[in-house]
C-alpha cells in the first residue's frame, strides 16, 4: 500500500461529507429551533432538569458547554493512547458511533422526554468533536505537506455540500410531512434527526474501509494507560519547545474566538437585531454553506500562490470587515450579502487552519495527540467567545456592540500570526 494513496485520500476527505450533517442540522439549523419550540410554553420558557429550574436556552447552552469541557479533559489522554497503540481509527470509530447513535436517539425527544434531548445533544456533541481529533490527525499521514491544503479544502467542500443536501431534504419534509404519511411538522423534524444519525453512520463506513491502521507499526510495551501519560507529557514538552507551533496555536485561538462565535450567533443576530423570520435565517445558512465550498477551494489555491500564513492573514482581514459591517446592517438583503462574505472566509480559514497546523507539526508519530491540542484550543475559544458576547450584550444591551468587539480578537490573532517563524510549507 502506498502511503499517499489517492483512494485513501478520497476516503479520508469523505468523512467531512459524513459528519458535517451533525454540525449543520443538529448544531445550527433545525435542532435548536425544535428544542426551543418543545421546551417553551405559552407562559414560560422555564424547564426542570435534575431537580433544578432553568431557562430552556440556558440549559441547552450549559449542555453544549459541558460537552466541550468533558472533551477538553479527556481528548489529550485518549489521543495519546491512540498514538501509542497505533490505532487512531478504532478511537475515531468509537466517537462516531457515540455521536451517530445519539442523533438517532433524538427521534424520541419531545416535550415529555426532556432528558433525551439533553443527554442526546450532550453525547452527540462529544462524539462529533471527539471523532474530528482522530480524523484530522490522519491528514499528515495520508498526504504530503504540499498536498495538504487542497485535500483539507476538498474535505470541507464535501462537508458543506453534503450537509446542505440533507438540510434541504429535511426542510422540504418538515414543510410537507404528509409526503411520508407523517402527522405534523414536529414528527417530520424528529425524523430529520434520525436521518442525520443514519447519514453520519452510513457514510463513515467509506473512510473506515480505507484509512490505514498502525502505519508506524507501533507496539505497546508495558501498561497502555501509563505509557499514554508519559507520551502525553512528552508531546506537551515538545510542543512548548516549538516556537512556530506555539505561535500559530496562539493566533488560531484568537481568530477562532471570533470565527466560532460568529457562526453560533449569526441566527441570533438576525432574529434579535433585524427581526428576521426563521425562513430568512435558514436561507442565510444555506448561502453560507454553498459559498463556503468556493471559499475553501479558493483559499487553498491562494495558499499555493502566497503561502498559508499570508492567506490566513487575508482571511482575518475579511473577518474584521464582516464584524465592522455587521454593526451597520439594517436590511434583509444586507444580511444575506454579509452571509455570503462569511461563507467565503469561513470555508477558507477552516480548511487552511487544519492544513497549516498539520504542516507545522514536527517529525512525529503522535499526530492524534498534537491534534487534540488543536481541538481543545478551538473549544476553549468557542466558550470564551460566547461568554464574551453575552457579557458585552448584558453591559450594553445591544448585540451589535458585540460584533464590534470581535474585531479585537481578530486583530490580536493577526499580530500573533506575524510572529510565526518562516518555514518551507507555510510561507
Amino acid at each position: 500500500m502506498k502511503k499517499y494513496s489517492y483512494k485513501i485520500q478520497n476516503g479520508w476527505a469523505f468523512y467531512d461529507w459524513a459528519n458535517s450533517v451533525y454540525s449543520l442540522v443538529i448544531s445550527t439549523a433545525i435542532f435548536p429551533i425544535y428544542y426551543d419550540a418543545v421546551t417553551r410554553t405559552e407562559n414560560s420558557d422555564q424547564v426542570s432538569f435534575l431537580g433544578t429550574s432553568f431557562t430552556n436556552t440556558v440549559l441547552y447552552n450549559y449542555t453544549i458547554a459541558g460537552s466541550f469541557l468533558v472533551l477538553a479533559l479527556i481528548s489529550p489522554y485518549l489521543s495519546a493512547m491512540a498514538d501509542i497503540s497505533g490505532n487512531k481509527k478504532r478511537f475515531m470509530q468509537v466517537f462516531v458511533y457515540l455521536g451517530s447513535f445519539s442523533c438517532l436517539s433524538l427521534f424520541l425527544f419531545d416535550a415529555d422526554h426532556l432528558w433525551i434531548g439533553i443527554m442526546g445533544s450532550f453525547v452527540a456533541s462529544i462524539g462529533f468533536s471527539g471523532s474530528l481529533v482522530f480524523y484530522n490527525a490522519y491528514l499528515p499521514v495520508v498526504a504530503p505537506p504540499e498536498k495538504q491544503d487542497r485535500l483539507s479544502a476538498k474535505g470541507f467542500a464535501l462537508g458543506y455540500a453534503g450537509s446542505s443536501i440533507l438540510l434541504i431534504g429535511n426542510l422540504w419534509l418538515i414543510q410537507n410531512p404528509g409526503a411520508l404519511g407523517l402527522s405534523d411538522a414536529g414528527s417530520a423534524t424528529r425524523l430529520s434527526f434520525l436521518t442525520v444519525g443514519i447519514w453520519w453512520l452510513g457514510f463513515s463506513q467509506i473512510p473506515f474501509s480505507r484509512l490505514p491502521v498502525n502505519v508506524f507499526h507501533r507496539k505497546v510495551k508495558g501498561h497502555l494507560g501509563k505509557k499514554a501519560y508519559q507520551e502525553l507529557f512528552l508531546v506537551i514538552r515538545n510542543f512548548s519547545n516549538t516556537p512556530r507551533l506555539k505561535r500559530f496555536i496562539t493566533a488560531f485561538f484568537f481568530y477562532s474566538v471570533g470565527v466560532q462565535t460568529i457562526i453560533l450567533i449569526a441566527s441570533l443576530f438576525g432574529t434579535k437585531v433585524l427581526g428576521l423570520p426563521s425562513e430568512a435565517l435558514i436561507l442565510t445558512v444555506l448561502i453560507i454553506q454553498f459559498v463556503a465550498i468556493a471559499g475553501s477551494i479558493l483559499f487553498s489555491r491562494l495558499s499555493e500562490k502566497i503561502g498559508n500564513i499570508k492567506s490566513i492573514g487575508t482571511a482575518i482581514f475579511l473577518w474584521m470587515a464582516v464584524c465592522l459591517s455587521a454593526f451597520f446592517v439594517n436590511e434583509e438583503w444586507q444580511f444575506y450579502t454579509l452571509g455570503g462574505l462569511v461563507g467565503l472566509v469561513l470555508g477558507g480559514i477552516q480548511a487552511l487552519s487544519r492544513s497549516t497546523y498539520s504542516k507545522m507539526l514536527p517529525e512525529t508519530m503522535n499526530h492524534a495527540t498534537y491534534f487534540s491540542f488543536y481541538d481543545v484550543t478551538e473549544k476553549l475559544a468557542t466558550m470564551i467567545g460566547m461568554f464574551s458576547i453575552g457579557f458585552i450584550e448584558s453591559l450594553t444591551g445591544d448585540l451589535r456592540n458585540a460584533s464590534l468587539a470581535l474585531t479585537t480578537f481578530f486583530a490580536i490573532s493577526f499580530i500573533a500570526l506575524l510572529t510565526i517563524p518562516r518555514s518551507r510549507y507555510v510561507y
